[in-house]
């Protein structure tokens, strides 16, 4: 088990709860239908990543492999880069910036962490069982 991927998984799905609360309640009032839009695939995303984290850290030891410890920070930095920049987007549109629409190019990179971060787990744990992919 690594406490230190529960842990941030924890606290991350609580910071989940209350975006989605702050979406649902108060940004509406403030921001377009669109923009709430981005702003809760984010909060969406980083709950899903924030199980995957909390995943990662319980079968960290039955992987017994360093690679299971990679898929953690990919998830981690799949939650900034993804859903940090739909945050940052939401925050532009709300305070009508314009030329910051380039930052919406930052998320599929964290896309890109997340789907790597679920194939190295995968693979970590087929390698912890003597397999290949």
């Amino acid at each position: 088990m690594n406490r230190k991927f529960l842990i941030s998984g924890i606290l991350l799905s609580a910071l989940s709860v209350a975006l989605g609360a702050f979406a649902a309640h108060g940004l509406k009032q403030v921001v377009s239908d669109y923009a709430v839009q981005i702003f809760e695939t984010g909060v969406r995303y980083q709950f899903y990543h924030a199980f995957a984290l909390i995943l990662t850290g319980i079968l960290y030891s039955e992987a017994k492999h360093k690679m299971a410890k990679w898929s953690g920070y990919l998830f981690i930095a799949g939650i900034i880069l993804f859903s940090g920049s739909l945050y940052a987007l939401t925050f532009i549109k709300a305070a009508v910036l314009p030329g910051y629409n380039w930052v919406g190019a930052i998320t599929p990179l964290g896309g890109l962490c997340f789907i790597l971060g679920w194939l190295v787990l995968a693979f970590s744990l087929r390698r912890a069982k003597g397999q290949n992919l």
